[in-house]
C-alpha cells in the first residue's frame, strides 16, 4: 500500500526566529511551506522578548545617563522628569509592530509560503502524524507533510510558591505592559531576565530588590557576579542572596504585596508594590498531542532531540526554545536552518554550542563566549587565567566608567583562548569578536601582538591577553 501523497514538504507549527529560518531556507530549496501560528505572528523575540525589552533598556540607560552625567562628566549639567510610562510602553509598541510587519509578516508574502492562523494538534500514528489544525474561525482541516518542525518556543515560569497565583504577579511580558512605573518591585530571580528587567525598573524610579537563591548570573564566571553586585548597588538596587522564597501574599491595608524567604538559615518579609517572577522559561508543548505520534518529551516539557534536532519520530524536528536548549534567538534561527539541511538534503549536521557567545543586557553588560574557568577546568584543561580590571582599558577610561573586567581563560599547555567574559559597554561586540578568536583557534600571544584600534572597547581584548606577560600598568595608553 502505498504511503498518503504529502499535501506539503514541510510544516512549521509556530512563526518565530526557528520557524521563519526554516521556512525561508525551504522555500529557497524549492518546497512547499505551510506555516501555522496560533497567536501572533513573529514569536517570542519581537512581540515579547529581545526587541521590546532592549528598546526599553536603551530607553532607560538614556534616563540613567542624564541623571548621571553631572556626576561623571564636569561641566554637562541635566536633569530628568518623572516617567511617563504610557508614553515609553506606545514607543515600544509602535517599534514591535515596524519590525513585525517589516522582518516576519511582510516576508510571509515575498517568499510565498502558506500561513494558517489557527491551533494545531498532531493526530494519526507514528508511521503517517498529520496535523488537525482548526483556525481561527473554528473551521478545520487536517494537514500531512513529508516534515514537520516544532517551533513553539518557550512562555515564563513560575515556581510552586504558597500564594502566588493569587497575588497578580508580573512576568516578563506582562511587566513591559505596565502603564505606571512600580513605586517598589520584587525581583524574584537572578538569571539574565531578571537582570535585565531589575535595572530597568530601577533606572526608570522603582526602588528594587531582588530576591536570589545563589547568585548573579550563576551560570557564569563569579567575576561577572562581584561586578554586577558592586554596579547594582551603586544604583541603589538590593540584592538579597541565598533567599529562597516560602510563600507570597497580598497586603490588605496597602495592596501591595509581601514575600516571605528563608535566608541564610532565617524568615524575612520582603514588601513591594509589585512583584516580577524571573525564574525562567519553559518550553510550549503543552495540547499538541506529542505523545501521540511517538515523539518524547522531557521532564519541562521540552522536546527531547539528538544533535541533530530530529525528535523520536524521524519526520519530526524541533527548534529553538522548545528543545530546552539555550533560550537565544540567533540559536532558534541557526536550528531552524539546519533541520532543513538535514530534513531535505541529508546534510548530517550536528549543533555546536562550543563558541556560541551568550548576552545579558544590562549596563555595563554581561557578556561571554566559549568556557569559563571552571568549565575548563572541568574539562580536563590546565587553565591559565587573567582578569583585566577595565582601570587600564582607556576607552573605559574616555567614558568614565570603569565598573567591569575582561577575563580571558586560555590552555596553560598551548596558549590557546578557550574563553571570554566580560562585564563592560558593549561587552556583546567583545563577545563577537571572541567568537572569531576561539574559532580560530587563536593563542594568547596571537592576539596580544594583533592590530587593535585605539579607543575602542574591543581593545581591552588584546591588553588582556598582554597581561599574561606584561605588567599592564607601565603600558602606555598611546603605545600598547
Amino acid at each position: 500500500m502505498s504511503e498518503p501523497t504529502p499535501d506539503f514538504d514541510l510544516a512549521v507549527i509556530g512563526s518565530g526566529g526557528g520557524a521563519f529560518a526554516a521556512a525561508i531556507r525551504a522555500t529557497n530549496l524549492g518546497k512547499r511551506v505551510l506555516m501555522i501560528e496560533r497567536s501572533t505572528v513573529g514569536g517570542t523575540c519581537v512581540n515579547t522578548g529581545c526587541v521590546p525589552s532592549k528598546a526599553l533598556l536603551a530607553a532607560a540607560e538614556a534616563r540613567h545617563v542624564a541623571l548621571d552625567a553631572s556626576g561623571r562628566f564636569p561641566g554637562i549639567s541635566t536633569s530628568v522628569g518623572p516617567v511617563d510610562m504610557a508614553g515609553l510602553i506606545g514607543g515600544k509598541r509602535s517599534l514591535v509592530e515596524t519590525m513585525r510587519s517589516d522582518k516576519y509578516v511582510d516576508l510571509i508574502a515575498d517568499y510565498g509560503w502558506e500561513l494558517r492562523q489557527g491551533n494545531a494538534v498532531f493526530a494519526g500514528t507514528q508511521d503517517d502524524p498529520v496535523l488537525e489544525i482548526t483556525g481561527q474561525d473554528g473551521a478545520r482541516e487536517s494537514v500531512r507533510a513529508a516534515h514537520y518542525l516544532v517551533a513553539t518556543g518557550s512562555a515564563p515560569w513560575a515556581p510552586p510558591i504558597e500564594g502566588l497565583q493569587d497575588t497578580g504577579y508580573l512576568t516578563s511580558t506582562t511587566a513591559m505592559e505596565l502603564e505606571e512605573v512600580p513605586d517598589s518591585l520584587l525581583v524574584i530571580g537572578g538569571g539574565y531576565v531578571a537582570l535585565e528587567q531589575a535595572q530597568l525598573f530601577a533606572r526608570l524610579g522603582s526602588k528594587v530588590t531582588m530576591l536570589v537563591r545563589s547568585r548573579l548570573a550563576s551560570v557564569e564566571e563569579p567575576d561577572a557576579s562581584r561586578a554586577l553586585m558592586g554596579v547594582f548597588a551603586d544604583e541603589g538596587i538590593r540584592v538579597v542572596r541565598r533567599a529562597a522564597v516560602s510563600s507570597v501574599r497580598t497586603d490588605p491595608a496597602t495592596g501591595g504585596i509581601v514575600a516571605t524567604a528563608v535566608v541564610s538559615g532565617g524568615k524575612e518579609e520582603f514588601r513591594a508594590a509589585r512583584l516580577l517572577v524571573a525564574t525562567g522559561r519553559r518550553p510550549v508543548t503543552e495540547g499538541l498531542n506529542l505523545a501521540a505520534v511517538g515523539v518524547k518529551t522531557g521532564n519541562r516539557g521540552e522536546i527531547l532531540v539528538n544533535s541533530r534536532l530530529a525528535s523520536s519520530n524521524d519526520r519530526i524536528w524541533a527548534a529553538g526554545d522548545v528543545t530546552g536548549h539555550r533560550e537565544f534567538v540567533y540559536v532558534a534561527a541557526s536550528h531552524g536552518s539546519l533541520v532543513v539541511e538535514n530534513a531535505f538534503n541529508n546534510a548530517g549536521l550536528e549543533v555546536d554550542y562550543r563558541r556560541l557567545p551568550r548576552v545579558t543586557f544590562t549596563s555595563p553588560a554581561l557578556a561571554a563566549v566559549g568556557m569559563t574557568d571552571e568549565e575548563a577546568n572541568e574539562a580536563g584543561i590546565r587553565c591559565e587565567c587573567r582578569v583585566l580590571p577595565l582601570e587600564y582599558v582607556p576607552r573605559a577610561l574616555v567614558n568614565r566608567d570603569t565598573r567591569g573586567f575582561i577575563k580571558i581563560v586560555a590552555d596553560a599547555g598551548t596558549g590557546r583562548i578557550v574563553g571570554i567574559t566580560a562585564v563592560a559597554k558593549d561587552a556583546g561586540d567583545l563577545a563577537a569578536a571572541g567568537v572569531y578568536i576561539l574559532e580560530a583557534g587563536m593563542t594568547v600571544e596571537q592576539v596580544a601582538n594583533l592590530w587593535s584600534p585605539y579607543l575602542t572597547m574591543a581593545e581591552g581584548i588584546k591588553i588582556a591577553a598582554q597581561s599574561f606577560t606584561t605588567d599592564v600598568s607601565k603600558l602606555s595608553c598611546c603605545a600598547s
